[in-house]
């Protein structure tokens, strides 16, 4: 809380709730499962934890500012143009970056009612004005969404999937979207979990930003390539965009170790499908038992799932539940979801404590 006496920001700075990661740590629990943070099952590959090792002597020197040869990388490895890709610390960095440039005061950026919280404070931040609009069974509402465009509005943030409720929308309602939006609405896809979706219909947002001038599409390597600790995202975008984004950027955002790590990810061979393959057999069996124990699972795409308890006294009894068993899931209250829990699909092992320890909650519970 800033001093009345002190300098003061602006107004809507106050509104903004700070964002809480996941758990990692119990007290007087020693060996903690953590499913809170949608990490990958099986950690960073082994390329890309032997090429951050590397890095240990080279650590004294700045990284390379532009990362030309990660976005290569990168450009390489999803049939991109390199000039097209900027690097960020995290997808986090560049959603920021976004609504710094293209909101402001007097602007609206839109988001859907459970979309990831990261929107909501950029927007407020660079002191747009945030609009959440309904989504339909926990998924983004196309006509929703467009309804709710105004002259103001400048930024679309959506997240497909969608984190936390793991919802997911069709090229097809994609494109509608765009088509429906004016051209000086910048759509923002942020496809944090696409190395894991398996639905035919899905588009991560090349094909949409290949289209036009106003959609960026961004990514993560802090899912399925295991290097959430190194904070590393990227984004692939219009050229105009690209333009925009590295006038504002940090001349130094991401760090050499991580670029280097991802480019030895990116190149792990067989790592993208053996976790795309566990995290889809693991998250229909985890959905599967828990359904079984009574609970309804809400589909997702993600590499997570979203336990409705009906009522937030259940959901809190369930987590404390879990946490007994030194088990660490996402309560889903910050998400105005107080009845849910999100829980990471992780490996087989913890994937059937959690099953048996909400199974004797719900049968003892």
């Amino acid at each position: 809380m800033s001093s009345p006496l002190g300098p003061r920001p602006r107004p809507e700075i106050l509104t903004i709730a700070p964002y809480i990661g996941g758990e990692s740590h119990l007290a007087g629990v020693n060996r903690v499962l953590k499913l809170s943070s949608n990490e990958g099952a099986f950690g960073a590959p082994p390329g890309a934890q032997a090429a951050y090792a590397r890095l240990a002597r080279e650590i004294f020197r700045y990284p390379d500012g532009a990362a030309e040869a990660l976005r290569r990388a990168i450009g390489a490895r999803f049939g991109l143009d390199p000039a097209r890709i900027v690097c960020g610390n995290g997808s986090d960095d560049l959603i920021y970056q976004l609504a710094l440039s293209y909101g402001g005061p007097g602007t609206e950026l839109i988001m859907t009612r459970h979309g990831f919280s990261m929107y909501a404070i950029a927007g407020a931040y660079a002191g747009s004005r945030v609009v959440k609009v309904a989504e339909h069974h926990l998924t983004a509402d196309v006509d929703a969404i467009l309804a709710a465009v105004s002259p103001a509005t400048r930024l679309v943030c959506l997240a497909n999937p969608n984190n936390p409720t793991g919802s997911l929308l069709g090229a097809a309602e994609i494109a509608r979207l765009r088509r429906g939006l004016p051209a000086d609405v910048l759509l923002v896809l942020d496809a944090a979990y696409a190395e894991y979706v398996t639905r035919a219909d899905y588009e991560p947002g090349v094909t949409f930003v290949d289209a036009g001038d106003n959609v960026v599409m961004t990514r993560t390597f802090s899912k399925i390539f295991g290097l959430g600790g190194l904070r590393l995202g990227w984004a692939y975008a219009p050229p105009g965009v690209i333009d925009v984004m590295n006038r504002v950027r940090n001349p130094f955002n991401t760090n050499a170790a991580a670029q280097e790590a991802a480019i030895a990810a990116l190149n792990e061979p067989g790592w993208v499908e053996k976790s795309r393959a566990h995290n889809s057999a693991w998250r229909d069996r985890l959905g599967a038992m828990l359904t079984e124990a009574g609970i309804k699972i809400w589909p997702s795409e993600g590499n997570f799932i979203l336990a409705d308890f009906t009522t937030r006294e259940r959901a809190d009894g369930a987590n404390a539940h879990l946490r007994a068993s030194g088990i660490l899931v996402r309560p889903m209250g910050g998400y105005d979801l107080p009845h849910c829990l999100r829980i990471t699909i992780g490996t087989a092992a913890e994937c059937e404590a959690v099953a048996a320890s909400l199974t004797d909650f719900m049968r003892h519970g």
